[in-house]
Parts: structure tokens; sequence; C-alpha cells
């Protein structure tokens, strides 16, 4: 325990680093701020946030479709809170690689891990493992221009299927069946247009196991459905399934009545003869399919199979708004399958992790280790202490659980060996650790939006508004980001 000045003092503030700056750190170090400690003067506080890549946002830059209607309003407030100037931004930095827990504990008093969830839940079926099946997350990771993952995809198949009825299976088929074109308005990154462009889709099933009352996905999200240009929604009157506890869920939950309504008037809508639809893409919606196996061509150990195909047991409501199987097999013949039924955490070097749940073991976001005892000075919010449910807006109630007990524990804190501002600046730079800043971020950008320009100026006259283009590749950003001025366009 050192013996420096008090922290939370106005000789010495109480030193946070908060790795991760997607929605959860940033509502984390928001808070923080914003405490009753800290308005009326008993408490100052200094916070870094940092992150393992070079622009902030997390989730909301790699984790949501380009297209999503609520995106600019959250990036417009997340970037307010960190553009006040009073919480310090590190990109580039790697929890792990390029910092440890000790040395994050060397120069502050307390860590909050918000680091969020970023692979697919595993599906166990037979046939998962062929070529031509992919993980949900993936595929989000690289249509939002990831600078970690492969900038193709094998767009080929002509009939996809999408295993899933949340708000990412959404948007995962809205992205594969949407006119490429109509997603220049968004900061869509040039190579995923024009593979999207060029992807050869006719039809996109999405699946899920229960009926229209159980979906996970938002009213905003379907309706955003009907909007797609040259796409057609198809529904099919033997999945219109609902027992006593749907009928209890449309009646007391005005989201599950508005969702079933929508569904409800779009089958009455639909063509009897679905040969009269004549768009050139066609989204398909199941209910009561639960996936038993992926189907292959033949392969053999050298050559593994490709996806041809899909089995699932058609389902039925139980009474209590779970599904159990009937015995009857539907297949259908896809060349493409992406599971989008959840995300899972990833563990954290000298953190322990609850491997059976994808979480950080925690009791109101105060870590826990081995033996279930709180670990001093750790904490954890967001998806990576409760796992990834709920939607973005339910992170803010949980980053105030958090921050509420870290107040509460600040007199039995670990004090911080190092905790001025810029020993943690001296040790970057001591390592050869590029970091970008907030003021980067700001010209990163500023050379996102004038790549929009410029792309809007090259289309002339009645062509696509283009507000911003993403840059994908990493070291394009850390460059942009630490020159501090826009590249070239």
């Amino acid at each position: 325990m050192s013996t420096n000045t008090p922290a939370g003092t106005a000789a010495r503030p109480l030193r946070i680093a908060v790795v991760g700056s997607g929605p959860a750190g940033v509502y984390a170090a928001d808070l923080l701020t914003k405490s009753e400690a800290v308005k009326s003067g008993e408490l100052t506080v200094s916070i870094d946030l940092f992150d393992r890549y070079p622009a902030p946002y997390g989730l909301i830059r790699y984790g949501v479709a380009p297209d999503h209607p609520r995106i600019k309003g959250i990036v417009n407030a997340l970037h307010k809170v960190l553009d006040r100037g009073d919480i310090r931004f590190f990109g580039n930095v790697d929890y792990g690689t390029d910092l440890s827990l000790a040395d994050l504990r060397t120069h502050y008093d307390a860590v909050i891990f918000a680091t969020g969830a970023i692979k697919d839940a595993d599906l166990n079926i037979p046939g998962i493992e062929l070529e031509g099946s992919y993980g949900g997350a993936d595929f989000v990771s690289w249509y939002d221009g990831h600078p970690d993952v492969p900038r193709d995809w094998p767009l080929d198949a002509r009939e996809v299927a999408v295993i899933g009825n949340g708000n990412v299976a959404l948007d995962i088929a809205r992205m594969l069946s949407k006119q490429a074109d109509d997603l220049l308005v968004s900061e869509i990154p040039d190579n995923v247009h024009r593979a999207l462009r060029d992807s050869p889709v006719t039809d996109v099933h999405v699946f899920g196991r229960r009926g229209p009352a159980q979906v996970k996905f938002t009213p905003l999200e379907l309706r955003e459905l009907s909007h797609c240009k040259d796409v057609d929604i198809i529904l099919y009157a033997e999945d219109f399934e609902f027992d006593a506890e749907s009928d209890r869920q449309i009646q007391s939950n005005n989201q599950t009545r508005t969702m079933v309504g929508t569904l409800a008037n779009w089958i009455a809508e639909q063509p009897e003869d679905l040969s009269e639809l004549t768009a050139s893409r066609r989204l398909h919606l199941h209910f009561l399919h639960s996936p038993v196996e992926v189907l292959g061509t033949t392969h053999d150990a050298d050559a593994p199979g490709r996806v041809a195909g899909i089995r699932f047991e058609r389902t039925e409501l139980d009474g209590t708004g779970n599904a159990r199987g009937t015995g009857e097999f539907v297949d259908y013949p896809v060349q493409a399958v992406y599971r989008a039924i959840g995300y899972f955490g990833s563990s954290l070097p000298e953190v322990e992790f609850e491997h059976s749940r994808g979480v950080i073991p925690n009791d109101g976001g105060r870590v826990l280790d081995a033996s279930d005892t709180q670990v001093p000075g750790i904490y954890a919010t967001g998806w990576i202490k409760r796992g990834p449910v709920g939607l973005i807006g339910h992170t803010k109630g949980d980053a105030l659980e958090t921050v509420t007990h870290l107040l509460q524990d600040r007199d039995n804190l670990p004090t911080a060996a190092a905790p001025a501002a810029e020993t943690i600046v001296e040790l970057l730079q001591s390592r050869g650790v590029r970091y970008t800043s907030w003021e980067g971020w700001l010209a990163l950008d500023a050379h996102e939006r004038a790549l929009g320009g410029k792309a809007t100026a090259d289309a002339g006259a009645g062509g696509i508004q283009r507000e911003r283009v993403k840059v994908v590749p990493r070291d394009a950003m850390v460059e942009i980001s630490r020159d501090g001025v826009a590249a070239e366009v």
C-alpha cells in the first residue's frame, strides 16, 4: 500500500482506468464524473479510457449495422461525453499485451473492465463446421469494417439461412437482402459495398425457434425491414401460433403487441399467390423452427463439404411461451448459413472468468476471484459483467450499479503507487505503443467525412449523398489519428 496523498482529495484525484470505450465504458466514466460525491466537491476523479481499437465507441462502431436507425443518436451522445475533455481516451492499447493488470494497479486506484462480448455463441449441431457456415458476429465485424478481420467475404450464395430472432439476426438479414446502393448513405466501407453489390443472393430466410410473440427484436428493427427497396417480405400462416403465454404477452406488453400486429398486417396483405411478388430479392420470416443439422455436399477428410441445405424440426408452443419438438422435419436448400443466436464474452488475462457464461464473475460489478471473494479495486460493467442480453440503453443502469459500488468502496481501494496522470503516458511511450487520443479520433472522424464528401462529389449531380466512408485498415486509422490532421483525400 502506497503512502501517497489519499486518493480522491483535492490534492490527488481518485485515479480510475476503464478498459473498453463502447457504451458500457463511456457510460461508466460519465456516471463517475456526475456522481453526487463529485458534484458536491467531496471527491475528485481522474479517468482514463482504454480501447484495443484506434477509434472509440466499441459495439456502436463495430457491432451494429451501419444503417441502424438509432446509431447516429447513440454516437452523438457518446461523442458529447468524450468531447468534454474530462475523460482521456487512449486507443490502440491492448489490455494483456500493451498493459498488464499490474500496470493498471500501479497507475490507478480502481479498474473497470467494460470489454463487452464479441464472439459468437456456439450452435452445436452436425454440419455447423461446413464451408459456407458462418458466425453472425464475424459477418457483422466484416460489414462494419472491423480492422482485425479480412477485407473480403465469400458472398456467393443465392439462398441464405439466418438462425436467430434477435436484432442482430434482422441486421444480418437486412444487410444481405438490401440493395447495396441504398447503404451508401451510411458509413459503409467501400469494399463492403462492392461485395454486397455483386452478391447473387435472391432469398434470405430468418428462422426462430418459438412463435411471433416470442421474438427478441424490437418494433423499430422490424419496421425497418419494410423500408428496403426491391425486397419482398414473405411470411407463412402455419408459423402463426399463439399459446396462453403468448396471449398474456400480447395483452400486457406494448412492444409484443406492436410486433405481432405488424407481422399480422404483413401476412394479411400478402398475396395468396406468391408468384405475384415482383421484387428481385425476398426476405422470408419463419417461426417455430429449431435447427437440427446443416446439410452439406459429399465430402471426405481432404475436401470438407459445402453447405447445401439446412434441416429443422418444426416446433409448437407448450402453453408457457416455450417451444417443444413435434417430430416433423423440414429441409431448406441454402448455400450459406449464418448463426445469430447471441454473443459470448472472451476471457481477460489475470482476471477470473466464468467460461460457462462468458462473463467475469462479479457481485453487482465487484469482480470476484476463484473463491468468490471480492478483488479490491477491480470492477466490471456491460456485457462482460452480465452477459450479452438487453438493449444498449440497459447498459446505463448496469453501469450505475457498478459505479455506485465503486464509490462505496473508495475508502478501501488499493492506492496507486504512481498515480500522476503523465506516468501512464510515459509508460506507453517507453514501450513503443502507438496509442491514439481523442484529438486523434476527431482527425480520423474528419478524414472519414472528407472521404464521404469526395465520394459524393465524384458521383456528380443526382448521385447519392455520402456522409462518410469508414477507414478500415488499422495502420491507416493509427496514422491518421496520430498525425493529428486529416490525411489528404
